[in-house]
């Protein structure tokens, strides 16, 4: 069975340790479960920005590189928590409202899919679906605003459905039984710190998308990382071949 199509297996002689590695994990996979933001729709910065710059306001100081690094992958209510303790101020009851209808309007002008992802995901040969942090409406709006919505269809998964957010694993493990397979059978593609260790206290292996100031971090979590989705195309591939 192919895991994706369209990439000719590169000429490789021997396998590196990683490759041998990744060799193994692909032998069984019949599902990638996709985080949606940073993974799937690029709003990582967009929604952070707009977070930073509202947190401002009650005294965060703090760069947006920091702030992605802090707040990516985890719920708002645990990152308003962190707004708090680091300002010891108590934030106002409509902060999460106002966040929520200024991100959204930026998304509606701003949102771009992930480079790469769209094609990563018109090659796949198995199952997938998309497993989020986020609420169930903001999963959908972005990816309706990115044109991804009808890739997945139904197989959407929000931790607000079942009251677990990372890095605890249940929304991982949630989209996995609901897909009909276990975590051995899949693989997760994440983009943060806390989603990585999520994915890996549930028992899956995990991909991530990294950038030059998290690749690193989420590497010594457990990842192996990836920088652009061609990439990870071209290692999936011709990885899944010489396993064959």
């Amino acid at each position: 069975m192919k895991f994706i199509s369209k990439i000719k297996n590169p000429s490789s002689k021997s396998n590196t340790p990683l490759q041998t590695k990744i060799q193994e994990n692909l032998k069984e996979i019949k599902c990638i479960i996709f985080d949606c933001d940073g993974v799937l729709v690029d709003s990582e910065e967009i929604g952070t920005g707009v977070l930073l710059s509202m947190a401002k306001e009650f005294g965060l100081r703090m760069t947006l590189e920091e702030a992605m690094m802090n707040f990516s992958g985890r719920s708002l209510k645990d990152c308003l928590n962190e707004i708090e303790n680091r300002t010891g101020q108590k934030l106002p009851e409509d902060f999460t409202d106002v966040f929520r209808k200024k991100t959204f309007e930026k998304y509606e002008s701003e949102l771009q899919p992930v480079k790469g992802v769209k094609e990563f995901i018109e090659s796949l040969t198995i199952s997938f679906c998309v497993a989020s942090s986020g609420p169930m409406d903001k999963i959908r709006s972005n990816l309706s605003i990115t044109g991804l919505a009808e890739k997945f269809g139904d197989n959407v998964f929000s931790s607000y459905l079942i009251n677990s957010w990372k890095p605890d694993p249940e929304i991982f493990l949630h989209a996995a039984k609901e897909m009909g397979f276990s975590p051995k059978e899949c693989i997760v593609i994440e983009d943060s710190k806390a989603g990585v260790i999520s994915a890996k206290r549930g028992g899956f292996t995990v991909y991530a998308l990294a950038n030059e100031n998290n690749s690193q971090i989420l590497q010594t979590e457990g990842a192996i990382i990836f920088y652009r989705f061609e990439e990870l195309d071209i290692l999936l591939n011709s990885e899944k071949n010489t396993g064959s």
